[in-house]
Formats: structure tokens, C-alpha cells, sequence
């Protein structure tokens, strides 16, 4: 994919509309944008094609699947290095883990984590983290609430 992709108005109503409820379809799609559908699913398709949309995604309930703890882990490791492919995997391999960010400042990473609870959120951080030899600290910092931004849109330009 390109950096940046040109959009037209059209373009970008789509993505926010998609990004606002990926179920519609596309005969709604169409209508809610002002353009035919055979316009719309090639709008969609170019979209997808350049990289702009790059998958569906289904937003769960942590809670409703037991595991309402949520922490953020900041971790530093010893000695910093380019390769970050084994601790991203191993960290992508936890059940708990939601995202894994690679960050500047005194961490490395912050890894997003629902937990079952507290044990679990301790055996993860002592069993699955902190016993890693590239990993020299973790700090954990729990989740009370979150909020969502709106549809993620390319910054607007002036003129």
C-alpha cells in the first residue's frame, strides 16, 4: 500500500459508515453515501484493494467472556534490540492478550490483557513475562473503564 491513498468525499463517508457498523449492507451502504450500490461496492473494493480497509473486525464483551480484569502491562527488556519478533510472539500467544503496542519512552511494549482475575493476572505477569530473560521489568497498571474514539478519518487538510 501506498502512504497515503487520495480520497474523495465519497470515500471517506463510506469509511465512516463501515466504521460505525461493518454489517450494514451494501444496498444500505449505497444509500446512506448517495451513490448506486454498483458504485459503492466498487468504492469498497478499491478501498480494500489499496490497503485503506484492511479487514472486519468483531468487538466482543471481555466481561460476558470472563475475563472482566483488563490491565495494560508496560514492559521494559534487557538489552534493547532490533529483534522484537520472539517476545511479540510470546506475548501474541497469551490468551489475555488484546493488543501489543511496541512504544518509546523507558518501556518497550505495552501489552493490552483481559484476565479472569487477579490470580490469573499474576500468573500471567510473574509466569508468562516477567520470567522471560529478555524482560528486565513490568509494571501493570488495571483498566477501571474504557472508551472508544470515533471513525478513524485522515486528517483534514486546509483549502
Amino acid at each position: 500500500m501506498a502512504d497515503s491513498v487520495r480520497l474523495d468525499p465519497v470515500d471517506l463517508a463510506i469509511l465512516r459508515e463501515l466504521q460505525n457498523d461493518a454489517r450494514i449492507t451494501n444496498k444500505e451502504l449505497a444509500a446512506a453515501v448517495g451513490v448506486a450500490p454498483s458504485t459503492c461496492l466498487d468504492r469498497v473494493a478499491r478501498l480494500r484493494s489499496t490497503g485503506v480497509i484492511t479487514g472486519t473486525m468483531l468487538r466482543v464483551d471481555a466481561t460476558a467472556l470472563g475475563r472482566p480484569l483488563q490491565a495494560l502491562l508496560f514492559i521494559r527488556v534487557q538489552p534493547h534490540r532490533r529483534v522484537l519478533e520472539p517476545f511479540v510472539n510470546h506475548a501474541l500467544a497469551q490468551p489475555e492478550t488484546r493488543a501489543v503496542f511496541h512504544i518509546t519512552g523507558a518501556d518497550d511494549f505495552m501489552v493490552h490483557v483481559a484476565a479472569a482475575g487477579a490470580a490469573d493476572l499474576q500468573r500471567l505477569v510473574l509466569d508468562e513475562f516477567t520470567a522471560r530473560p529478555e524482560v528486565a521489568l513490568v509494571h501493570t497498571t488495571l483498566i477501571f473503564q474504557q472508551w472508544e474514539g470515533g471513525p478513524l478519518l485522515p486528517p483534514m487538510t486546509s483549502g
